[in-house]
């Protein structure tokens, strides 16, 4: 299994948040703490490093202690942009993404993950009882100039993406709350009744 020291971890806080009025999603609080907060403490445990990539408030990021990865493509592009630029700056074989509006992660969501690298796999996407959760994908770093290419080719889609390498997934439908994520105000209010 890839041990932890391989890994950093990515989170994916470089999005628009149309749905949450455009405001940063990270740095949106949950009973005082941001998203981004709880989500760097459930995950730093479990990696090297942990990266965020954001593409705005960088300063407020960094006041938390954040290493800010900004897209190395303009234009709020998407997840994949978010996640190649995070293997760019990653030192590790191997990078793992969570997105800043889960607050919920799992405490052991990396060992899982990392249990399912087997033999030729280079990608694992997280599932649940029902579909894939590709925004939650642990990726060997080497594959960072084909995802380059894919995304200047004009591609955008994560699993257009993966399918084209040898990927597995990992069964998270034991956990279901380590996929409910933070996409309107109502949302955050219950993320906070479910946090006290």
């Amino acid at each position: 299994m890839i041990d932890a020291t391989q890994i950093s971890g990515i989170i994916l806080a470089g999005g628009q948040a149309r749905r949450m009025g455009g405001v940063d999603k990270g740095l949106v609080e949950i009973n005082g703490r941001t998203m981004y907060e709880r989500i760097s403490q459930l995950l730093a445990p479990q990696v090297k490093e942990v990266l965020v990539n954001a593409n705005r408030n960088h300063d407020r990021y960094r006041a938390h202690g954040a290493t800010v990865v900004s897209d190395y493509l303009q234009g709020y592009l998407g997840p994949l942009t978010g996640l190649a630029s995070g293997m760019m700056a990653a030192r590790t074989t191997w990078v793992i993404t969570v997105p800043c509006d889960g607050p919920f992660l799992n405490q052991d969501y990396v060992m899982r993950m990392a249990s399912e690298a087997v033999e030729d796999t280079r990608i694992v996407v997280a599932r649940d009882s029902v579909r894939l959760q590709p925004t939650y994908m642990l990726v060997e770093t080497a594959l960072v100039d084909d995802l380059k290419s894919f995304l200047e080719s004009g591609e955008r889609k994560i699993d257009r993406w993966f399918v084209k390498h040898s990927y597995r997934t990992c069964d998270f439908s034991d956990s279901p709350d380590c996929f409910l994520n933070i996409n309107s105000e109502q949302d955050r209010q219950q993320a906070e009744e479910r946090v006290k």
